[in-house]
């Protein structure tokens, strides 16, 4: 009887782990085991002897921090990584600063329609980043778009969103159409856990709409805006889809022009896996260690306010 309860009990306290199995091998097979390839093959290089012909004369050799030091000395790297800041100091605030906008428009007593314009605002969030680039990029053609067939009848500049600075603003538009819906679900979900005695207690304290959603809602889905800017930055640092997409209906986007896409040039493009992979690396490295800064920082100011 002991034996069998001691079984029993085993199987009880085992079973959490046994549920764990398949979500740890998948895990360590598509997640862990690529990252510990990346970081091997980043520490090795091919050595080329003679004319590079025959069994022999390609090996692959132990390269130690060549490729790191290549990499960060590589203009094309750091000039894709200023070309993503500055899209990105476009589309954070802008995508959020329209998400919390929407959300505190749905959480209105007044609104009408509100499941409708939930679902309208979050539907360019479930078509593929490929083909909502590939719509946009059409739209941004002179000669097939309607938009400026509307401005050459009507007599007003037909600006080139493809060309120059306003590509900035071509490919910011893109993220910020397709990811404004899902920070608005997030912030709206928020909005909506708040208990109705507050607002009530603000209404009979005189406060406006306007004094709720600025002195108590916003201030209440802080977690919540801390959430989506956190997404945002490692959506922003990975951008790839869109200069991608649009890199054929235009000559101002290069094969480098994010850092992704150097990688996938590199690695694809020219046959060097070795620093494509020192690349990501580095590239994994720095979304990791902006996005532990700006926790941190969050958790620190979080805690500042909570002891006030």
């Amino acid at each position: 009887m002991k034996s069998t309860a001691r079984r029993r009990s085993y199987g009880v306290k085992g079973a959490p782990y046994a549920f764990l199995v398949p979500a740890t091998i998948l895990f360590a097979l598509f997640f862990a085991l690529p990252i510990g390839y990346a970081l091997w093959l980043s520490l090795r290089k091919v050595k080329v002897s003679g004319l590079g012909l025959g069994s022999g004369a390609r090996k692959e050799v132990w390269a130690g921090l060549e490729n790191y030091t290549d990499a960060l000395t590589d203009s094309e790297l750091v000039n894709g990584a200023l070309r993503v800041l500055g899209y990105g100091c476009i589309v954070v605030p802008v995508m959020l600063g329209l998400a919390l906008l929407f959300a505190l428009m749905l959480d209105s007593e007044k609104v009408r329609l509100a499941p409708f314009t939930r679902l309208a605002i979050f539907l360019p969030y479930a078509i593929p980043g490929v083909v909502a680039a590939l719509l946009w990029g059409f739209l941004y053609l002179p000669d097939v778009s309607p938009f400026y067939f509307v401005l050459g009848k009507l007599g007003l500049p037909q600006p080139d969103l493809l060309d120059g600075g306003p590509l900035y603003l071509a490919l910011s538009n893109i993220a910020v159409w397709g990811g404004t819906g899902f920070n608005m679900i997030v912030i709206y979900t928020s909005l909506q856990s708040i208990p109705a005695e507050v607002y009530e207690a603000a209404k009979l304290d005189g406060a406006t709409p306007a004094q709720i959603a600025l002195r108590i809602k916003i201030p209440m889905v802080a977690p919540s805006l801390v959430l989506t800017f956190f997404f945002s930055i490692i959506a922003t640092l990975q951008v790839f889809n869109e200069p991608t997409t649009l890199k054929p209906l235009t000559n101002s986007v290069s094969t480098t022009w994010s850092p992704l896409m150097k990688v996938y040039r590199d690695a694809f493009g020219e046959g060097d896996i070795y620093g494509a992979a020192a690349q990501a690396v580095i590239i994994a490295f720095a979304t990791l260690l902006l996005s532990f800064g700006f926790l941190r920082a969050a958790n620190r100011r979080q805690k500042q306010v909570a002891a006030r």
